[in-house]
């Protein structure tokens, strides 16, 4: 028989697989927000321009607010500090990928649109099971 959480009147048990299940969403949009950003920052102004039609060091500033943001979806869970700052991060990222979805569509064509799609509907999950849903609780 499964223990029941009196609060939200669910099993004690799925609680404990959502979480399992954001923090691997968590580090795997973390390791992909990582990637994206740390190239961006790595890659000189000047070719960054020239494969998007942006400037060049709104594209920088785009990999350090992505790299922050990755650090964001697993520290605060990681050190238990603030773990209110983890959904935040998410939203924020959000936005970054509704932009690179618009972008891909427009300049790239629909079919390199689809990896910031998922990755936004990854965002989308953590957004919701983060905030005040799902407490965050130390990956072990």
């Amino acid at each position: 028989m499964t223990a029941i959480d009196t609060q939200r009147g669910e099993p004690v048990r799925n609680k404990s697989a959502m979480n399992y299940g954001l923090w691997a969403v968590q580090a795997a949009l973390a390791l992909l927000f990582l990637f994206a950003g740390g190239s961006k920052l790595m890659t000189p102004a000047a070719d960054l321009a020239k494969q998007v039609p942006l400037p060049g060091m709104f594209l920088k500033f785009i990999g350090v607010a992505e790299v922050v943001g990755a650090l964001g979806l697993i520290l605060p869970g990681l050190l238990r500090i603030h773990t209110e700052l983890t959904p935040l991060a998410a939203v924020c990222l959000e936005i970054i990928i509704i932009g690179a979805v618009v972008v891909s569509v427009l300049y790239e064509g629909l079919v390199l649109a689809i990896l910031p799609f998922v990755a936004g509907i990854g965002l989308l999950f953590v957004i919701y099971g983060r905030w005040g849903r799902a407490p965050q609780k130390k990956f072990a």
